[in-house]
């Protein structure tokens, strides 16, 4: 009887597929083994070749929901049968290849548990299975198995160990599995840290307590399952802006979860791409356009938005929560924002929580099992039929990217990433494996999570770099830390300019092969460290991965003030005014504008003096800076933003809510290689058309 070994690649670890491999091996009646180990999972089965033909197509076609084959290699196996049954063996140490699951949402069989009063899990929040629940927001090392999570501390009951143990149970080394026997377990807390007991609320559990604070208007933060979220009543205004001047959050928006989707649909209509994420396995907060008659919500929930961030109940805990809080006839969103102080990272401890939130939360639902890795909450957009992500976190990483054709020789490479926003990405057997989203830089909690992370990631994926990758600016953290290893590990490091790698990630992104060939690449960005020394950002390159030509750009313009030009957008308007028109014939001009007489009485002839003798006012191409300076002419944070690319987004949700009457404000082009393009045609086409009413 011929044998093969057949090894699977790809994310095939804590997702169920050794079960799956064992049943449809046994249903074919093939003899053999399955295994984890560091490449994935390996199998050694021996029947009729039509049968192991069909053994590997079942494979691909009955992948677990939460699985993915990248590859499939088969070989001959000279060695003889067993004598019968098909079994499955303990995990094998060894260099790792494989990939770590993200963290997935209830799966409907979970919730049909928690919801049963005769099952052993109803209302238990930590119910999950191998296709959902936690992955790695709990993980420390490679194989993903118990001994290797946060939950090594919670010994299973014989219940929970029999369904560990039998491959026919959907629990089947389901590492996470537990329930109210020998799990984790959760209680409501005040803001000085003193017990609730929800028998004298008149509460359930301590989640229906929750649940009822928040109807009372109370704030309550939440221990979830990558970090704390502060939950509040989105319909009250009291609640709402109480929560915005404690936590420091002046105008950036809040996201929202629905308790389940006929709410949601109340205030959006998701189209089917977007309700695809909202209900599956990511369960990412996505941003959709309200209804025009949707009920009111807090005015402070999403202040000079055209768009709701939404998302649905994501854990057994946000499922229950989300059901008491309908019971107790509310009915409507909630607020559910990261658990920090504005610009820091989200608490994921409970003493942290109790020290950073102790002032802005009422009350702290908590729990016991450990965060182990900060996970935020990722954020998608549907743009011309398509989810774009634009922040990639819980749900999505770190499952990795194949990469185009021609990437499978390159050497082992960590990429470190910009300041803001920032996240790094390991390259390994063509394969692009990306941190969650870890935030800001500026921000020293954020900056020691970042340098964990690295560590983490390396650990788990036993990454051992030959080239770091840095962002050309000198000054990022990332890029400092990336020169401190290179030196201490004497690795060689390549910085590349902000740009090019927008360009080179779209082309990945879009399976363009690393020989094919040069485009035309258009970054529209905030800032970037340029050749020249100026700072970039509206750039179009004739590029490839290895270089680039820069062929065109926007007229550069000053930024008086440096980084304050950012904070305060009318300092962009300013620069923009002077640069292509001079103020006296600007204000001849165009007199009896209302941005006219507002300039007017700004401190400019600080700004003259700066612009004239050339301090602390670099020259940027930047079409982030030209989107704040629009915005200022328009009244929108002129004075200020309270948060980053804040005008830009106000300026995008005017033009959203403007009727669409297919006009374009004009381009005019100046010189040659590079050409560069010159916004002063739509400045004075904007100006007139104020002018006009």
């Amino acid at each position: 009887m011929p044998g093969e070994v057949i090894r699977i690649r790809g994310l095939v670890q804590g997702v169920g597929f050794r079960p799956t491999v064992w049943r449809i091996a046994r249903d074919l009646g093939l003899v053999g083994d399955v295994r984890n180990d560091g490449a994935g999972v390996l199998v050694r089965a021996w029947s009729t070749a039509a049968r192991l033909d069909a053994f590997c197509v079942r494979l691909r076609a009955e992948c677990p929901p939460l699985g993915r084959i990248d590859a499939l290699e088969r070989s001959g196996l000279d060695l003889p049968a067993p004598a019968a049954g098909f079994t499955i063996l303990p995990s094998e140490l060894s260099a790792v290849s494989t990939g770590i699951v993200p963290d997935a949402a209830t799966c409907p069989a979970c919730l049909a548990e928690i919801r049963d009063p005769a099952n052993r899990r109803y209302r238990y929040p930590f119910t999950n299975c191998t296709h959902c629940g936690p992955r790695l927001s709990i993980v420390r090392g490679i194989p993903y198995d118990r001994a290797n999570t946060s939950m090594a501390v919670f010994p299973m009951c014989p219940d929970c160990a029999a369904e560990y143990a039998d491959p026919a149970d959907r629990r089947f080394h389901a590492q996470p599995n537990a329930c109210p026997v020998c799990g984790p377990r959760v209680w409501l807390q005040d803001a000085r840290g003193a017990r609730l007991d929800p028998a004298a609320e008149g509460a359930l559990d301590a989640i229906d307590a929750a649940a009822r604070a928040l109807a009372a208007g109370r704030i309550v933060a939440i221990k979830g399952i990558g970090g704390f979220h502060l939950a509040c009543d989105a319909s009250n205004a009291a609640a709402v802006a109480e929560l915005r001047r404690r936590k420091r959050r002046f105008d950036k928006p809040f996201a929202l979860m629905a308790p389940d989707l006929e709410v949601l649909c109340r205030y959006a209509a998701p189209a089917d791409a977007e309700l695809a994420l909202l209900t599956g396995p990511a369960a990412p907060i996505v941003l959709l356009t309200p209804h025009p008659g949707a009920p009111a919500l807090a005015p402070a929930v999403a202040p000079g938005q055209a768009t709701l961030g939404f998302m649905l109940p994501y854990s057994p805990l946000h499922h229950l929560l989300g059901a008491d809080w309908l019971r107790h006839g509310v009915g409507g969103p909630l607020v559910m924002t990261s658990g920090n102080l504005s610009d820091e990272p989200q608490c994921i401890d409970n003493a942290e929580a109790d020290g950073r939130l102790g002032g802005i939360a009422d009350l702290f639902l908590l729990h016991d099992r450990a965060i182990v890795n900060r996970v935020d909450d990722s954020v998608v957009r549907g743009m011309a039929g398509k989810a774009r992500l634009l922040r990639r976190a819980r749900g999505f990483a770190p499952a990795a990217l194949p990469l185009p054709e021609g990437f499978a020789a390159a050497p082992p490479v960590l990429a470190l990433g910009g300041e803001l926003k920032s996240s790094v990405c390991l390259l390994r057997d063509g394969q692009a494996v990306i941190s969650q989203h870890l935030g800001d830089l500026e921000d020293a909690r954020t900056a020691d999570a970042y340098e964990r992370t690295i560590a983490l990631y390396e650990d788990l994926f036993q990454h051992r770099p030959e080239l770091l990758v840095v962002d050309r600016h000198p000054d990022y953290r990332s890029s400092r830390y990336g020169r401190s290893r290179a030196a201490r590990d004497a690795l060689p490091v390549v910085a590349v300019q902000h740009h090019h790698a927008h360009i080179a990630s779209a082309l990945a992104e879009n399976g363009w092969a690393l020989d094919g060939g040069r485009v035309l690449g258009i970054a529209l960005d905030g800032l970037g460290y340029g050749d020249d020394g100026t700072l970039w950002g509206g750039e179009f390159l004739l590029a490839d991965y290895r270089g680039y030509e820069r062929v065109g750009h926007l007229l550069p313009a000053p930024m008086p003030g440096g980084t304050r030009a950012i904070l305060e957008p009318w300092r962009s308007a300013y620069a923009r005014i002077l640069t292509h028109f001079g103020w006296a014939a600007f204000a001849a001009r165009w007199p009896a504008l209302e941005s006219t007489a507002w300039l007017s009485a700004q401190p400019r002839e600080v700004l003259d003096v700066m612009l004239a003798r050339r301090l602390n006012s670099p020259l940027s191409s930047s079409c982030g800076r030209l989107f704040d300076a629009v915005a200022a002419v328009l009244g929108q944070c002129r004075s200020g933003v309270s948060y980053e690319g804040q005008a830009a987004i106000e300026l995008e949700s005017m033009a959203l809510q403007a009727p669409p009457d297919g006009g374009a404000y004009p381009l005019t082009t100046v010189g040659a290689d590079p050409v560069q393009l010159d916004p002063g045609a739509l400045l004075a086409a904007l100006f007139d058309d104020l002018a006009a009413g």
